[in-house]
């Protein structure tokens, strides 16, 4: 199913997964609150997962008795930017089949890998409990508003039921461009294009950091387009202020730790992450990155 942007598709089966009686909607520790607050507005209540260096943990699933959907960036958890652990896979997909869940898969990054193959979808391992969410928002533009589902058949015809009564509607000629776009063979070329373009960038910033911040441990550079910059502790917000006043807009990793319905931020787990910051190294245009670059090294400790 063809939507217009990830945010619809969300929407779309968070509305279809309400009205089936399923309220409760697992979601990943640290992610976007626009993903949470859409579901939320759909009538699911969202219920943290914690987030390690492995992913997910998804053999917690088990500990909701009424829980049957579940949200996950298996490719590269966003913003800790890891692979889900191979175990922690086979565990999800067995919770779903076993319980009658929905796996939502949002493929974040995954056509940014740099350093080995891509990593497979979950969608290939039980098609019946797993929804494939797929967008052109980075590797072609935001602002095109086409993104994909590869849904099971037992929940299509309510999807587009729903889609039907007034959503946003997705551009004809903007799919028929981006459709021959594939079949010419050029949106993979622009795709790797792209990819060794970030890949550079990708590689200046860990090259400025050794130098001139040593301190700081650069992980989650695998895939994507942003790096997780590790910091000494209780400098996080120091840092945030100081790249401020240098004109750089950084977040610490803190802000996207779970929020509940009232706004309230899940307290740190024991043994979590440490102060740290994401740097979205694909956001600035090239004349623009070496100065933000340059401004970044001048406010790490």
């Amino acid at each position: 199913m063809v939507c217009a942007g990830f945010v619809q598709g969300l929407a779309l089966l968070s509305k279809v997964r309400e009205k089936a009686g399923y309220r409760e909607v697992a979601v990943e520790s640290y992610g976007l609150d626009a993903h949470w607050n859409v579901m939320r507005g759909a009538g699911l209540r969202t219920v943290p997962l914690p987030v390690d260096q492995q992913g997910a943990r998804t053999a917690e699933l088990d500990r909701s008795a009424g829980l049957r959907n579940v949200l996950l960036t298996p490719a590269h958890q966003f913003p800790i930017g890891v692979p889900l652990d191979p175990d922690r896979r086979a565990a999800v997909v067995d919770w779903a089949s076993r319980v009658g869940g929905l796996v939502l898969e949002d493929d974040y990054d995954g056509e940014f890998r740099y350093d080995r193959q891509p990593v497979g979808a979950l969608q290939g391992l039980d098609p019946e409990h797993v929804v494939y969410l797929g967008t052109a928002s980075k590797s072609l533009a935001p602002a095109l508003r086409l993104a994909w589902m590869v849904v099971p058949d037992h929940l299509m015809d309510d999807l587009l039921a729903l889609k039907r009564t007034g959503e946003w509607e997705s551009g004809r000629l903007d799919q028929l461009t981006l459709a021959e776009f594939i079949d010419s063979g050029a949106y993979d070329r622009h795709v790797r294009g792209m990819r060794m373009r970030y890949r550079r960038r990708r590689d200046q910033l860990v090259a400025a950091l050794a130098e001139r911040a040593p301190r700081v441990r650069v992980t989650g550079i695998a895939a994507g387009l942003h790096a997780v910059l590790q910091l000494p502790p209780g400098t996080e917000q120091s840092v945030v202020r100081g790249a401020a006043w240098q004109g750089l807009a950084l977040d610490g990793l803190s802000g996207y730790r779970y929020r509940d319905e009232q706004g309230q931020q899940q307290q740190q787990e024991p043994g979590g992450h440490p102060d740290a910051l994401v740097f979205a190294y694909g956001t600035a245009p090239d004349h623009a990155f070496a100065g933000a670059l340059e401004a970044l090294c001048r406010v790490l400790p």
